[in-house]
């Protein structure tokens, strides 16, 4: 199911952005932007978890530079039945954490150096479990993808925007009348992205917590660990993360009230915890 969703959200990336390049190049935008998208397309494959931990600057991490999170992520992957994955770690006082990579052969997982200080052992297992059940659910390349797609679809959009701006004035009447198919198509495309994020993200932090606590064994350390990171995220937001990747991690990293949460990548923490409880009870 999730190889089906790869294929259909590089299809949809690959169309989006063919729409945007005949839009404004017309026939040679077309061949510009589908030689753009294979490249894009290709990249997020390959590279798109390098590029997010670049981007978080996540360090990888040895067993004898940090025994307890190598050997906990070693020997509940085990547990899993999945290859171990590298561990890496962000200078980062807010408690969160994602897991990343195209399959669970070259999977990593990324903590941040504020959760390591936030949580107490079986806690800190509890996550890692619902990161090693992304992996296994295959989640993780999917997740990439969509973080990549949105940002990539976003940027250019707001580039096309500042283009269509700066050569209004140089349009000859005759392409007036494109104008509001273009900007229709600028509003569009990034909203139709992130509502694609935000379907796909919630369903699958269900999933990954259902699987983490049949991984670890300790719902109730899990549920304990979600609210704490919330109440970490909520007080020290963190400060590089941006809306295309926030879905990425366990719990939301960025501040969020209002409306806003409507628009959340997660769903309610709330929600999250009264199934591990239920899951505990049965």
């Amino acid at each position: 199911m999730n190889m089906m969703k790869t294929v259909f959200l590089m299809t949809l990336m690959m169309l989006l952005l063919l729409l945007i390049g005949q839009a404004f190049g017309g026939e040679q935008g077309l061949v510009m932007a589908f030689l753009f998208s294979l490249a894009m397309n290709f990249g997020m494959y390959w590279f798109s978890d390098k590029m997010v931990l670049m981007m978080y600057r996540a360090k990888e991490v040895t067993e004898a530079e940090e025994p307890r999170l190598v050997q906990m992520v070693r020997r509940l992957a085990t547990q899993a039945q999945l290859p171990p994955p590298r561990v890496y770690i962000m200078q980062n006082e807010t408690p969160n954490a994602f897991a990343t990579g195209r399959n669970p052969d070259h999977a990593a997982i990324a903590v941040t150096s504020g959760i390591l200080r936030a949580l107490t052992d079986d806690e800190l297992e509890g996550v890692l479990s619902h990161e090693l059940a992304h992996v296994k659910h295959r989640d993780i390349l999917t997740g990439t993808i969509v973080a990549t797609m949105v940002g990539t679809i976003t940027f250019i959009a707001r580039m096309a925007g500042w283009a269509m701006m700066f050569s209004g004035g140089r349009r000859d009447d005759r392409d007036s009348g494109n104008g509001f198919s273009e900007l229709a198509l600028l509003i569009l495309a990034p909203i139709a992205a992130v509502l694609m994020q935000l379907a796909i993200s919630r369903s699958r932090e269900f999933a990954a917590d259902a699987g983490g606590a049949a991984i670890s064994g300790k719902p109730l350390s899990l549920s304990s660990a979600l609210k704490k990171l919330e109440r970490g995220a909520e007080i020290v937001p963190m400060q590089n993360a941006g809306p295309a990747t926030a879905q990425l991690f366990i719990v939301n990293p960025l501040r969020r009230g209002g409306i806003m949460k409507l628009f959340s990548t997660h769903p309610p923490i709330e929600e999250r915890v009264a199934r591990l409880e239920e899951i505990a009870i049965h």
